[in-house]
């Protein structure tokens, strides 16, 4: 296991549990609830601080088949990760702004002290609504995420493209995330979606899976039914390697879709030539050194004078290097647009990119808000997508 998932399986656990003595703390104590309401309502915080842990250890306790015996709880481990995910930051917001005013106050004070009994009240109100407001968002985000992705149509300007380029047409699905909560129903649901958009090429820009080969052979099958002019592409995201990225590129390039590790392929489209290049996870070089992300190394030995450059890359994090290279456009995922409120705004602090269509110097970038979901089954703010790019002339 490497530094980095040892961080994520162990250390992100332990923070996870602490805050939820923090949430205990604040909602309870000072709740005016009787002893056995109090007891409840901390065991009700132990559930929602243990279980997602719980989720993330068993998944990978028994290696391949480890999974599917927990199968039952693992969906209600990842609902009540996003409620209290979503708690949390309320919490945190709250708070901070309740510093704020008691730092303001320091500076101005108040000509009349407040009325403690009235101030009780009111953090009583606030601490309820925000576990209202939480248990709503939630609600609300289940339902939108189980709803099939709408497809979302963008057109790329291109300068120089040809004629013959005009109108070429990349279907593209992201972050599916096939594991604990999302199965093979969904993504052959998908799939059908994809084939009804008569596309020339599709793209699969990572992070496809959570979970073994062996446990989502089956249920990544669909894959295989994937139809298009000039073939289905598929690069690696960073979730690939936390369950084995080089198998997972054997896998589905057993299912007929080609694998771009770094290298990329001419594509003859009525006699215009564009080239497709694909790069694994800008992170996979510290999971494993052979899949060390280059953009520049994709493109290498490509014919001069192709219609256009596009690169698949999963994070968007890899523009700059991508921009450097020359690539007219590159297609990225990862981000889930941030997937739901309020976490959404907290993605643009790790990403330059969050959703949509971006020039980033000479090169475009699309940021597909993801397919699928990780984690906690919630979108709000943020749905889902199969996404279809069509080139234009500049």
């Amino acid at each position: 296991m490497t530094a980095r998932m040892a961080v994520f399986f162990f250390i992100m656990p332990v923070l996870w549990v602490a805050l939820h003595v923090y949430v205990g703390r604040r909602l309870i104590v000072g709740s005016g609830l009787p002893r056995r309401g109090r007891l409840i309502a901390w065991a009700m915080v132990a559930v929602m601080g243990l279980l997602p842990p719980l989720t993330f250890v068993a998944m990978r306790a028994g290696g391949p088949g480890g999974a599917t015996a927990w199968s039952m709880t693992q969906w209600l481990g990842y609902l009540v990760m996003g409620l209290s995910s979503i708690v949390l930051v309320m919490l945190l917001t709250v708070d901070l702004l309740r510093v704020g005013r008691k730092l303001v106050l320091r500076l101005r004070p108040a000509k009349e002290q407040p009325d403690p009994s009235r101030r009780a009240f009111l953090g009583r109100a606030v601490n309820l609504g925000i576990v209202g407001g939480a248990g709503s968002v939630t609600g609300v985000g289940v339902v939108q995420a189980q709803q099939l992705p709408e497809v979302v149509e963008v057109e790329v300007p291109i300068a120089g493209l040809p004629p013959e380029a005009e109108g070429f047409r990349i279907v593209q699905i992201s972050d599916v995330h096939v594991g604990p909560t999302i199965h093979g129903d969904f993504l052959s649901a998908v799939v059908d979606r994809i084939n009804e958009l008569d596309a020339d090429v599709v793209a699969v820009t990572g992070d496809l899976i959570d979970g073994w080969v062996d446990d989502l052979r089956d249920e990544v099958a669909a894959l295989g039914r994937i139809r298009a002019r000039h073939g289905a592409f598929f690069v690696t995201g960073n979730h690939e390697y936390y369950w084995d990225g080089p198998a997972w590129c054997e896998e589905v390039a057993r299912l007929g879709l080609h694998v771009l590790n770094n290298e990329h392929c001419i594509i003859d489209h009525d006699g215009a030539q564009l080239l497709l290049a694909g790069v694994t996870d800008i992170s996979a070089g510290g999971m494993v050194p052979s899949h060390a992300s280059d953009p520049a190394e994709a493109c290498a030995g490509a014919p001069e004078g192709c219609a256009a450059k596009i690169l698949l890359a999963h994070q968007p994090r890899s523009i700059d290097a991508a921009a450097k290279a020359g690539y007219d456009l590159q297609i990225s995922g990862h981000t889930h647009g941030g997937q739901y409120f309020p976490m959404n705004l907290l993605v643009y602090l790790a990403q330059p990119y969050v959703a949509g269509l971006h020039r980033h110097e000479d090169t475009w970038i699309y940021v597909s808000r993801g397919t699928g979901y990780w984690g906690p089954p919630v979108r709000v703010g943020a749905p889902h997508e199969i996404t279809l790019l069509r080139l234009r002339r500049a």
